[in-house]
């Protein structure tokens, strides 16, 4: 059922609608000499289109009167008038020319912008959001503001112009009866069409909200599309689509049925008031007082009229539709960042690249915490290791040294410097990380190991691919360096795309490197080689090592056991294990498995 919407609510969406609005001037004032030059184009296209009837009613008196001038009089009318049609057509064309780039140049800004602000948002979001609704947004939200510059341009001010023009010459002309006809109806077809446009609004926001549901939901099956395979719940995915779109069929039906019922009020409307306007017309004829060419002349001026006011209400509706798509996307423009900048933020200056985690405290729920009191140092140039059971909160540490999150309590040092007080950019450029989920652009290999440092050589390139173990891979390919990886990397296997995501990293050449199961995807023999190249390009690097093999971090200088979000152990491998605590009973389980698969 349709939900009852107070005055309130109206009031509250139309503020928006001015909001919005004013928030689409700034893309227009880019070209304002451009929008002024149409602007005139347009007034100049009006006066030349109210001027056709003129010559058209003294046209058709001339021929009446049957004058000796009939002969000459006509042929200078018909070239005028010829003239006019022309120059209307010329004004039209050079106004749609002009405006182009304002249109075009709009989307693009906004596109832009949304596109710069969905990246600056924090991962919080990122993991909340729904690809699929956002994107269909973003289309159509896009779309809304060429639609409604299209609309204020080449119907509202069109009209309004014309109305000005035709209301000076019935009121300067004819009987006062003509104009409060004509204008009359232009008033209730105004009114009624905007007091059931405004009704059927709501249609219009549930079969978007709809839309972007299903579109949510069909993107989410694709992109799951193994997992569907693995559990044959193809008719699961198609059922819970298609009840989606059997709402939005719902609201869609009953947008299509009152906007019928609208069409046929309004073509009623213009229906009585032509018939209204002729009948005092012809009655002008014949008592003598109007002449054949008033008459022609009125009935011109009311099919000018008349013609684009039938489609003033499909521009009305347009609108609110394009008002309601734009308001999403303003929504999303205004929704600030959790993680940002101070205003005095300062560039990192890394020389040592010494990190320190102060008494660190984090939750992404208030009452569910994650870390507690976590202190550790990793000094300059040394390898630290963090390891323990999963849940404990070691991915978390890297989310928070990247900061992804900000931390609830303590503090995060580089070199003695809150990573709070420096800008985001310089912290991420003095980072390099290879996740243990590794995601690639739908591009070719060479692109994806290229994105590490993208003005980098080929030769660079191809230097770190075979760091990484990965270059003979990829030359062995069909299409080599040119291979497209697929839609997340998902034509190569786990181990090629952690090997792509290595070569990545070591093509950064950060200060700070950071290993977060780096290797779980290798097997035995490939994970010997990576370790042997981590360590290489970990030389003179400060590095965290994030692990659940113990036997990948043997060598570090420090190892950090947690559980439960805090530090319960540390020290180097000889030491844990002569502790006999978590990370000896982790070693010996993890052995025990190696023996059996050996």
């Amino acid at each position: 059922m349709v939900r009852a919407r107070g005055g309130s609510t109206q009031v509250h969406k139309n503020r928006r609608d001015w909001h919005n609005l004013k928030n689409m001037l700034p893309f227009l004032w880019e070209f304002k000499g451009r929008a002024v030059f149409a602007l005139s184009c347009l007034v100049l296209s009006k006066v030349a289109n109210v001027g056709v009837p003129l010559i058209l009613k003294e046209i058709v008196d001339s021929l009446e009167k049957n004058s000796t001038q009939m002969l000459v009089l006509p042929v200078i009318l018909l070239l005028g008038y010829g003239l006019l049609k022309l120059s209307s057509s010329l004004f039209n064309e050079l106004r749609d020319m002009v405006f182009a780039k304002v249109r075009y140049r709009a989307m693009r800004r906004l596109s832009t912008q949304v596109m710069t602000h969905l990246h600056n948002l924090s991962l919080r979001y990122h993991l909340e959001r729904k690809t699929g609704g956002i994107s269909r947004d973003l289309e159509r939200g896009t779309r809304s503001v060429s639609q409604i510059l299209n609309y204020m341009a080449f119907s509202i001010l069109p009209i309004l112009v014309e109305f000005v023009l035709v209301a000076t010459i019935l009121m300067t002309q004819y009987e006062l009866v003509f104009t409060m006809i004509i204008f009359g109806t232009v008033v209730i077809y105004m009114v009624t069409t905007f007091v059931i446009t405004e009704w059927r609004m709501d249609f219009r926001h549930q079969m978007n909200r709809l839309d972007s549901e299903a579109n949510t939901r069909a993107m989410d099956s694709l992109i799951n599309y193994e997992t569907v395979k693995y559990f044959g719940t193809e008719r699961l995915e198609i059922d819970r689509f298609d009840n989606k779109l059997k709402e939005w069929e719902y609201w869609a039906v009953r947008s299509q049925t009152s906007m019928s019922m609208l069409n046929f009020a309004q073509g009623s409307i213009i229906a009585l008031g032509i018939t209204v306007v002729m009948f005092y017309a012809a009655a002008g004829v014949v008592e003598g007082g109007m002449s054949i060419g008033d008459l022609v002349l009125v009935n011109a001026f009311m099919l000018q009229l008349f013609i684009p006011l039938g489609f003033l209400g499909i521009v009305y509706r347009q609108i609110k539709y394009s008002l309601a798509d734009m308001d999403r996307i303003f929504k999303l423009l205004e929704q600030g960042a959790e993680v940002t900048d101070r205003k005095d933020a300062q560039t990192l200056k890394l020389k040592k690249g010494e990190i320190h985690f102060e008494k660190v405290d984090f939750s992404y729920q208030p009452e569910r915490a994650i870390l507690n009191q976590v202190d550790f140092t990793v000094p300059a140039g040394h390898k630290v290791a963090i390891v323990g059971h999963s849940g404990a909160g070691k991915s978390t540490l890297s989310r928070l040294l990247y900061r992804f999150y900000e931390v609830t309590g303590g503090r995060i040092l580089l070199d003695g410097q809150d990573i709070r007080d420096v800008t985001q950019d310089s912290l991420r450029r003095q980072i390099g990380i290879v996740p243990q989920d590794t995601v690639l652009f739908n591009d070719s290999i060479y692109y994806n190991i290229s994105y590490g440092t993208p003005q980098a050589s080929r030769e660079q390139v191809e230097q770190v691919a075979e760091l990484a173990h990965i270059r003979g891979f990829i030359e062995n390919l069909p299409d080599g360096w040119d291979t497209l990886v697929g839609e997340r990397g998902l034509k190569l296997s786990g181990g090629e795309k952690q090997r792509v995501a290595i070569a990545r990293a070591i093509l950064k050449r950060p200060r700070i490197l950071v290993f977060d199961e780096a290797t779980s995807s290798l097997d035995s023999r490939t994970e010997q080689a990576i370790q042997e190249t981590l360590a290489q390009v970990a030389e003179n690097h400060t590095t965290l090592v994030i692990a659940h093999r113990l036997s990948t971090v043997v060598d570090a200088d420090e190892i950090l056991v947690m559980s439960e979000g805090r530090i319960v152990e540390r020290g180097n491998h000889a030491q844990l294990l002569a502790q006999q605590g978590i990370y000896q009973e982790m070693w010996e389980l993890q052995q025990k498995v190696h023996e059996e698969e050996a």
